[in-house]
């Protein structure tokens, strides 16, 4: 407390020198202030003296947006709720080995299902949807008889981000409102009446032939 008196008394006087040919009254009223200050409790003096000093360095820009490992890595740890798990562990075990973008554009599928009317109204609803019939799920690794184990756990971090990342706007309109998707390895009976909207990474991307302000 006893630097920022001095420093108060330095800067009151070193003022009232610069004006030695100004009034007496108006050097009496620059005393009473420099006595006013000495008299001021530290830490309000504290902040009196550095409200118009520089905050310090600017932070560092954050990465701009971009679908790679490079913009994922350098994204804090994520969090979120239920739904934000469900759609992690969904990319997880139906992404992990693709680019970021084809992580990106799973993600929307299911963001896009969620907004539908033809479809359950949450994340895990529509990654659920079916589950407990074997191999009658929309998703197949929920219904496929064998317990989802994370063992990727860097796979998983980079996921999850994307997760987060999707769930906060953070992309826009990969897939021109794709509902459905598939890799190139099968060739499914829906694909053939579907209109194919984009082609990303390993999987192609599909929406309905109709599309509505309520049932897209």
């Amino acid at each position: 407390m006893k630097s920022f008196m001095v420093a108060a008394a330095v800067f009151a006087a070193l003022f009232v020198s610069q004006n030695a040919a100004a009034d007496s009254g108006l050097q009496n009223l620059f005393k009473r202030e420099q006595s006013t200050l000495n008299r001021m409790p530290g830490q309000q003096l504290k902040a009196l003296l550095s409200a118009s000093q520089p905050k310090g360095k600017l932070k560092t820009p954050t990465v701009p947006m971009s679908f790679s490992y490079d913009w994922l890595d350098a994204q804090p740890k994520p969090a979120g709720d239920t739904n934000w798990k469900c759609l992690s562990e969904a990319l997880y075990f139906e992404a992990r080995g693709e680019t970021v973008k084809g992580q990106f554009a799973v993600a929307e599928v299911i963001m896009n299902r969620v907004e539908s009317a033809r479809f359950p109204d949450t994340l895990c609803g529509v990654i659920n949807q079916g589950t407990g019939k074997k191999y009658q799920c929309q998703f197949t690794y929920t219904c496929d008889g064998h317990k989802e184990v994370v063992s990727e756990k860097r796979a998983y971090e980079r996921v999850s981000k994307v997760a987060r990342a999707i769930i906060d706007g953070a992309a826009g309109d990969l897939t021109d409102g794709a509902t459905h998707y598939h890799t190139r390895a099968v060739k499914p009976s829906w694909a053939r009446v579907y209109t194919k909207t984009a082609s990303i990474g390993v999987h192609l991307f599909y929406r309905h032939n109709y599309r509505t302000a309520s049932n897209d």
